[in-house]
């Protein structure tokens, strides 16, 4: 079976309040973008190993940091076989579109559709609370990918919460530079604030006005450290952007645009990734 996993972005991003656990409490817009991996589970003949049950990952496209055995994939087949669920051996082929290290979740939707496709390849007859549990264990923004629609999110992004929100009929940019951002640095440089007005009021504000009142919390702390990502944000607004901002912790941008605005190509970007698409 194949599928495809997609990339969303963070429309701003409040830090609110360091928890007893360690994490911190956020206030953001999680919203699905057609930027997508390609996900295929096959079965394998179980009687024909030697070897005990396991799952082997194949991967194309973009290269990842850390051994294949731990990623994300793996780790949600792992994790449904360990809670007994009666699971064959499989072999994976991951074809990374969605650059890793990019705010953009594509290690967090690659497990999500890993969770779901398993569950309706097998008749593992997992329900949705449950899935969600699963998710939730596997990072903090897995669990929106099993709905895959607008929300506002709380807590440690795990709160997920409907919104009427929809871009379509604009033009999004995505632009990845190759700059690596540690999101564990990056809480450490921002303090964090309970806003006057939560960002789910924010965001039903007309798009021409997100660019006053919608922020990431992450921008001033990475863009010090990396001013490049600041050059690229200040690059969207100058082609005519309506709100450009960072995802998530970074290092990915994205601005959105009207339908008939800008067109970013590679040329624009030197030495970056660029993806720009009609939502």
């Amino acid at each position: 079976m194949i599928v495809f996993p997609n990339a969303k972005i963070n429309i701003g991003l409040q830090v609110t309040e360091k928890r007893a656990d360690g994490y911190h409490n956020l206030d953001t817009v999680f919203y699905p973008i057609p930027l997508k991996d390609s996900l295929e589970i096959v079965s394998r003949n179980a009687q024909s190993e030697e070897s005990i049950a396991d799952c082997q990952l194949h991967l194309l496209g973009h290269q990842l940091e850390g051994e294949l055995h731990d990623n994300l994939v793996v780790r949600a087949w792992r994790m449904l076989r360990d809670a007994g669920y009666d699971i064959p051996s499989v072999d994976v082929w991951l074809y990374k579109r969605i650059p890793s290290g990019a705010g953009l979740g594509g290690g967090s939707a690659d497990a999500a559709f890993m969770l779901t496709t398993l569950n309706s390849m097998f008749g593992l007859q997992i329900g949705d609370k449950e899935l969600a549990a699963f998710a939730g264990k596997l990072g903090a923004d897995c669990p929106f990918f099993l709905h895959n629609s607008p929300v506002y999110a709380q807590g440690t992004g795990d709160i997920l919460t409907p919104l009427p929100l929809s871009l379509k009929g604009y033009r999004i940019v995505v632009v990845k530079p190759p700059v690596f951002v540690s999101t564990r640095e990056a809480f450490s440089r921002v303090t964090p604030k309970k806003p006057e007005v939560t960002l789910d009021k924010k965001i039903l504000l007309p798009i021409e006005e997100w660019k006053e009142m919608i922020t990431n919390d992450f921008e001033t702390s990475v863009f010090a450290l990396h001013p490049e990502l600041q050059n690229i944000k200040q690059k969207l607004y100058d082609k005519g952007a309506l709100y450009a901002a960072m995802s998530g912790s970074g290092s990915a941008l994205y601005g959105l645009f009207h339908l008939e605005g800008y067109k970013a190509t590679e040329e624009n970007f030197p030495n970056c990734f660029v993806w720009e698409a009609t939502l």
